[in-house]
């Protein structure tokens, strides 16, 4: 949309503003709305903050009644949480690997809540390693064999009673990369925090990424 701007005469290029009134909205029959008063303050709408993968960028914006929004534009770690063990790791963020919604924000590895992504490993297969005294993520002739008290040869030993890792979920950590699902609103929150899939959620989305791989 262009107007002339009157002082200069020049044709000034302007841009409208993002909306989120239903007056532009038809009728159930199809009539149209008589616009009975102007736009107000409460029914603007801002544009999406489209958050990347990178060091850590977040603006502040105010929102209604004087709270704050943390914009992230940039993210590149947040805290993960693995549902099983009843733990929660900061995980640096990789790359984004599946939307249901969008392939662009895949192609732009674009943060958004919903999205799967992969996350570093490392402090996930550290903490299992300590806790229960397995090398998980490496090949058998890689392990070392360290030298531990009996009192902590009893405790692991307590804690791997009836307790195994699952396959699909020891592969990914061979891989050094873990699957998760973004659960925060980067745009909203500033932050991108998350939970790891695993068990039949896992197999769904590996089984549909390969199946965008093939075509």
């Amino acid at each position: 949309m262009c107007i002339r701007d009157r002082s200069t005469g020049s044709s000034v290029k302007q841009s409208m503003g993002i909306s989120r009134d239903s007056f532009h909205k038809r009728r159930k029959t199809g009539g149209k709305l008589t616009l009975w008063r102007k736009k107000r303050k409460f029914e603007l709408g801002r544009p999406p903050s489209m958050t990347k993968i990178g060091s850590t960028r977040i603006h502040t914006v105010r929102a209604r009644g004087g709270n704050l929004k943390y914009r992230a534009l940039r993210l590149d770690s947040g805290n993960f949480s693995w549902a099983s063990e009843s733990i929660t790791k900061k995980c640096r963020v990789l790359n984004v690997v599946y939307n249901a919604s969008n392939n662009e924000l895949v192609r732009t590895n674009t943060l958004v809540k919903g999205s799967i992504i992969e996350i570093d490993a490392t402090p996930f297969r550290q903490f299992y390693e300590q806790h229960y005294g397995v090398q998980i993520g490496k090949k058998k002739e890689d392990e070392e064999a360290t030298k531990k008290s009996n009192h902590l040869e009893r405790k692991l030993k307590a804690r791997n009673i009836n307790h195994t890792l699952a396959k699909d979920m020891d592969a990914q950590f061979t891989k050094g990369r873990l699957l998760a699902v973004v659960t925060s609103r980067p745009g909203q929150s500033g932050r991108c925090d998350g939970a790891l899939i695993e068990g039949a959620e896992l197999k769904f989305y590996e089984a549909k990424m390969a199946k965008k791989k093939g075509k």
